[in-house]
C-alpha cells in the first residue's frame, strides 16, 4: 500500500503550510491573553479549511478524508496557534460531520454553507459538570411539548461554546434509559432559555474558547432535532470516531515542527566544545520523536484510506488517538529538556507546546478510555 501523498496532495500540503504560517503574528501575547482570533478564523474559512471534508453542494470543497488529514497535518505544522487549529478541528469533526451525515437536507442547507464560509461557528456540547467519560449518564433532559422540545440542564467544557452561533447539544428523555434515551439537537444562539458562559481559563489551548452551556426551559422546534429520537448516542459515537481519526493530524503536524526545531537546536547548540546532538541522551530523544511521528502518520493515513473506501475505523481511530496524544506530550517534555532553560522560557515557545499537548490525553475520550475501547474491540472485556 502506497502512503506517499499524490502530487496534488503535496501541492495542497505546501499551500496550507504557507497559509498557516501567516497566522502566527503576536502568538505569545494572544496565548497569554487567551484571545480567540475571529479574523484568523475568517481567513481560514476563506482559504477553505472548515469546508475541506464537506461536499461542494453544501459550501465545501469535497476533499476525501486522506487529503483532508494531510491538509490538517499541514495546518498543525505551519500554524503555531494550536488553539485556533483545535477549534477548527472541533467544529469540523464534532459539528459539521454529524450534521452532514445525520442532518436533513433542510438542516444541511441552512447551516453547512455558512459554517464553511466562516459566517457561523459551531460547537458540540455533551460533557456535564458531573460526568465526562460516561456519556450515557447525562442528566440534561428533554421533553416533547407539541411541535417543540423543552430542554433543561447544563453542559461544560464546550469547545467554541463562548463564540458559537449554533450548538449541537445532547439530552436524554430519562437517565434510566441510558444510551437509548439520548437525542441530539441543533440550538441557535439567542434561543430563549439558552445561556452561554464566558470562556473558562485553562492551562493550554488558551486561544480556543471553552465554556458552559445551560438550558432552562429552553424551547426548540421539532425541526431542530438532529436524527431521530433516541439516536443521539449513535450520533455522538460517530462524531467521536471522526474526531479521534482526524483531529490528531494537526497534533502530528505540530510534532513535526517541534522535531525539526529540536534537530536544528541540537546541531547549533554547543556544550563541552561540541554540538549537543552528539551526546547520546539528546540524540536518543530526537530519534524517539522521529519514530513516533512516522508511526503516527502511518496510523492516520491508514484511517484515511480505510474510511475513504467506505470502511469503519473505530479501532484504528482509538489507537491513533491514544498513541499520538501520549507521544505528543512526551515529545514536548523532551523538547523542553533538549532546550534546557530556553525550553522553559516563553520566548522560545517550547513550553506552550507542552501545555497545548496535555489536553490531547483528555478530550475525545481520555487515554484510559481509549485503552478500554481497544480492549473491548479486541474481545478482552
Amino acid at each position: 500500500m502506497n502512503f506517499e501523498p499524490s502530487a496534488e496532495q503535496k501541492r495542497l500540503q505546501e499551500a496550507v503550510r504557507a497559509f498557516a504560517a501567516t497566522l502566527n503574528e503576536g502568538m505569545i501575547e494572544r496565548d497569554a491573553a487567551g484571545e480567540f482570533s475571529r479574523d484568523a478564523w475568517r481567513r481560514c474559512a476563506e482559504f477553505g479549511i472548515p469546508g475541506l471534508p464537506i461536499p461542494e453542494e453544501f459550501g465545501g470543497t469535497g476533499q476525501d478524508l486522506l487529503t483532508t488529514i494531510i491538509a490538517m497535518e499541514a495546518m498543525g505544522y505551519g500554524c503555531r496557534d494550536n488553539g485556533l487549529v483545535f477549534s477548527l478541528n472541533a467544529q469540523m469533526w464534532a459539528f459539521e460531520m454529524p450534521l452532514l451525515h445525520f442532518g436533513t437536507q433542510e438542516q444541511k442547507r441552512r447551516w453547512l454553507p455558512r459554517v464553511c464560509a466562516g459566517e457561523l461557528i459551531g460547537a458540540h456540547a455533551v460533557s456535564e459538570p458531573d460526568f465526562g467519560s460516561d456519556a450515557m449518564a447525562m442528566t440534561t433532559r428533554y421533553r416533547r411539548d407539541g411541535d417543540h422540545y423543552v430542554l433543561d440542564g447544563a453542559k461544560t467544557f464546550v469547545t467554541n461554546g463562548p463564540v458559537a452561533d449554533v450548538v449541537l447539544a445532547f439530552a436524554t428523555l430519562d437517565p434510566k434509559f441510558r444510551s437509548a434515551g439520548i437525542t441530539a439537537f441543533l440550538i441557535e444562539r439567542g434561543t430563549p432559555g439558552l445561556t452561554i458562559s464566558k470562556p473558562i481559563p485553562k492551562m493550554g489551548l488558551r486561544t480556543s474558547p471553552m465554556g458552559e452551556v445551560t438550558f432552562a426551559d429552553c424551547r426548540v422546534p421539532v425541526t431542530s432535532r438532529l436524527g431521530g429520537e433516541g439516536t443521539g448516542f449513535a450520533i455522538f459515537n460517530s462524531a467521536m470516531e471522526w474526531e479521534r481519526a482526524c483531529i490528531f493530524a494537526s497534533h502530528l503536524g505540530s510534532m513535526q515542527h517541534t522535531y525539526e526545531t529540536c534537530v536544528a537546536y541540537a546541531k547549533s547548540r554547543k556544550q563541552f566544545g561540541e554540538p549537543i546532538g552528539h551526546f547520546a541522551p539528546v540524540a536518543d530523544k530526537i530519534v524517539e520523536m522521529r519514530v513516533a511521528i512516522e508511526l503516527g502518520r502511518l496510523l492516520l493515513y491508514k484511517i484515511g484510506a480505510v474510511k475513504d473506501a467506505g470502511g469503519s475505523a473505530v479501532l484504528e481511530s482509538a489507537m491513533a488517538k491514544l498513541f499520538i496524544s501520549e507521544a505528543h506530550v512526551q515529545q514536548a517534555l523532551d523538547a523542553i529538556q533538549i532546550h534546557g532553560g530556553y525550553g522553559y522560557s516563553t520566548e522560545y515557545e517550547i513550553e506552550r507546546e507542552l501545555r497545548d499537548a496535555v489536553p490531547g490525553r483528555i478530550y475525545s475520550g481520555t487515554s484510559e478510555i481509549q485503552r478500554r475501547i481497544i480492549a473491548r474491540l479486541l474481545g478482552l472485556s
